[in-house]
């Protein structure tokens, strides 16, 4: 064996082994799928709601096609449960069939049969946390003006989704859900708020005489996430919001909190839908002509190992937002020192039906136990409101 060779052969050796040992060594698990685990459809007069119910956060997007209609909705990061009905009709002139399928590992297909996709006024596509479902992704189908699923104005009211609630509709055995105490009263809130004009000072620089919307997340029979420890998302979210209204009063702001202790916001309280309770917190944001709009939330996810920051802000709104949400989240890392996750767009429904630039932040994830113990902590609290001033100071700038 001449040396040239013996070379060659150590070389093809080494490579084969160094392949060997690659496929032996542990790969990196990918992040758990959430499961779609429900579909329900409501129909009336006004329009159709089809609810789609996960058990974990998933991204989603939407487009249209014709001949015939259709509005497709992508879940990615997600499974279809097998016991989901892939197919249902729908008895509306709104939407007809509703279909659902894994489009590829890791995304769920939603295929809506409807003629509404030829205006973008005629059909809604948005997202829900909390509650008794941990995630859902809901769409709408009619008559959308001046309903809960559209866009309300200040001063204005909204039905507040009586008429199809979202936590009821058509079960997998086909029967109505029922809920006691449901009433079709229009969303109140809006009535208890006197409409008021904007801040003398909305175009001016700084945080003084600006009037801030702090809407704690959660509250009453809604607990939000929940820590290791039993940590509550509904609780570290208003202490921040106190303690962050003491500071921006500090520096001449007007701060109005959609809730000063655990309760909901809504005047219907625990009976009040999902969306009569959000609505109520953009109602009182849009009648007191805010500057700015800030919902505080702290994660959550299946696994403890998911941490960090993360800014949204609605994905068809206006640069402002997204600068509002880029801002805060920058000032929240600096303090806490958490991960940043990014800043997102989002369709969540406090971002899109309020009337000024709006952010949700997720502050950090109540389900890591290193971040729940920090988040549950005087220093933790502090050092969260301390960050979110000195991100809307930046804004304001």
């Amino acid at each position: 064996m001449n040396v040239s060779f013996r070379w060659l052969f150590f070389f093809v050796f080494a490579a084969g082994a160094f392949f060997l040992s690659f496929l032996s060594s542990p790969t990196v698990q990918a992040a758990p799928l959430a499961q779609i685990k429900n579909v329900r459809v409501h129909a009336d007069k006004e329009k159709v709601r089809i609810v789609v119910d996960a058990d974990g956060e998933v991204d989603y997007k939407s487009m249209t096609l014709a001949s015939p209609g259709r509005v497709v909705v992508d879940l990615s990061g997600a499974r279809l449960s097998p016991s989901v009905a892939k197919s249902r009709e729908i008895e509306s002139r709104f939407a007809t069939k509703v279909r659902l399928g894994q489009f590829n590992p890791t995304t769920v297909r939603i295929v809506v049969e409807t003629e509404m996709y030829k205006s973008r006024s005629n059909y809604d596509v948005f997202s829900l946390e909390g509650g008794s479902v941990p995630y859902r992704v809901v769409m709408d189908f009619g008559n959308l003006s001046g309903s809960a699923g559209s866009t309300s104005s200040a001063g204005g009211t909204s039905s507040g989704g009586s008429n199809i609630d979202f936590e009821r509709g058509v079960n997998p055995s086909g029967e109505m859900e029922t809920a006691e105490g449901a009433d079709d009263a229009s969303s109140a809130g809006a009535a208890s708020v006197p409409a008021r004009p904007r801040s003398q000072s909305s175009a001016a620089p700084g945080i003084d005489g600006k009037r801030i919307v702090l809407d704690p997340g959660h509250g009453g029979s809604d607990t939000g996430a929940i820590g290791p420890t039993g940590v509550t998302e509904k609780s570290i979210a208003l202490r921040i919001a106190k303690r962050l209204k003491v500071l921006l009063e500090a520096e001449g702001a007007e701060v109005i909190l959609t809730r000063t202790e655990d309760t909901e916001v809504s005047p219907k309280k625990a009976q009040a839908t999902d969306v009569e309770e959000l609505q109520a917190r953009c109602d009182i944001a849009n009648q007191n002509s805010a500057d700015i709009f800030l919902s505080i939330h702290l994660d959550a996810f299946s696994g403890p190992e998911a941490h960090g920051t993360t800014g949204y802000y609605y994905e068809m709104g206006s640069a402002d937002s997204r600068r509002l949400a880029d801002c805060i989240k920058r000032g929240v890392l600096r303090r806490l020192g958490t991960f940043d996750r990014g800043t997102k767009p989002c369709a969540f429904y406090v971002c899109r039906h309020t009337d000024m630039p709006a952010t949700l932040l997720e502050t950090a994830f109540v389900s890591n136990p290193r971040e729940e113990q920090m988040m549950n902590s005087e220093e933790g609290v502090e050092n969260a409101a301390q960050g979110i001033a000195a991100g809307i100071a930046e804004y304001f700038q």
